[in-house]
């Protein structure tokens, strides 16, 4: 898993000041599109492949009133229904075609195989899983973040996608590798085949977790820029390495949410927040 070479974001390493929020890195992708006149982001290296569709959402182009304002997508806080389904229905129509598809995110590992083999009722809702996987055209693979990793997964060989809900209980537990696997084995994936992205999420600037010897594993100390801080963002980055991912198959957002709470829903930056959304999926054939 360990590789130290761009271990560390710039920042002034371990001492108790906390870290300067990153730049854009060489191997940041995300640019800005518009899409059906909804504004969202894009990774240019997924972007390349035609039957792919994909965006990252901002907090702009909705209807929710503050402290949600305005594309919030999640329906678990007190939000209106009405607004969060006029969002959805926004970005339903932003995307060319397919069905937004989402799950019931608890910060776990549980990985739903959504198999176009079983030809299941689109209406069938997923349940609790914080990542999916389909080899289903038109199934668009929707996670819900706030300063959590979107990660997005696409095998152009095996026609097979995926999105994970990455917080840091989920990091620590590995539920990247776990959706690797899961590729693997239900898919028939090879994971050197498999293109990866990470969207804007908390930054090693923003990471701090003052209480991180009772909440992160000794193991994982390694990933510390400053003596509460740590980088997510590459040990994300090292856990998709050490499931057999290609390095330059991979792109960093490299984007923090706590940093930008003006263009992204940010739980640290405001514990009343919306939320914003990765998507990811096959165009039906």
């Amino acid at each position: 898993m360990k590789n130290n070479n761009d271990r560390r974001e710039p920042g002034p390493g371990a001492d108790n000041t906390r870290p300067a929020a990153p730049g854009p890195g060489p191997k940041a992708g995300l640019v800005p599109v518009q899409r059906g006149g909804l504004p969202v982001l894009i990774f240019p290296h997924l972007a390349v492949h035609d039957d792919l569709q994909h965006a990252v959402t901002t907090r702009e182009g909705g209807v929710s009133r503050p402290p949600h304002h305005s594309l919030n997508l999640s329906r678990s806080g007190d939000d209106s229904p009405a607004a969060v389904t006029e969002n959805r229905r926004r970005l339903q129509n932003a995307l060319a075609s397919g069905r937004l598809v989402f799950s019931r995110q608890v910060h776990g590992t549980t990985v739903a195989a959504l198999k176009q083999s079983i030809a299941a009722d689109d209406d069938l809702p997923v349940g609790t899983a914080d990542a999916m996987v389909t080899d289903c055209p038109g199934r668009l693979l929707t996670i819900l973040v706030a300063d959590c990793q979107a990660v997005m997964m696409f095998d152009p060989q095996r026609r097979v996608v995926a999105n994970i809900h990455s917080g840091w209980r989920g990091s620590i537990a590995n539920v990247i590798g776990a959706t690797v696997a899961v590729m693997q084995q239900d898919f028939g994936c090879r994971p050197g085949d498999i293109w990866a992205a990470v969207g804007p999420s908390l930054g090693p600037c923003c990471a701090e977790f003052k209480n991180y010897r009772d909440e992160i594993p000794p193991a994982m100390w390694s990933y510390r820029v400053s003596t509460y801080h740590f980088n997510f963002w590459a040990l994300s980055r090292d856990q998709l390495t050490a499931a057999g991912l290609a390095p330059d198959r991979i792109r960093l957002g490299r984007i923090c949410t706590r940093c930008h709470p003006e263009r992204f829903f940010s739980y640290r930056a405001g514990h009343k927040t919306g939320r914003f959304a990765a998507v990811i999926g096959m165009r039906p054939k």
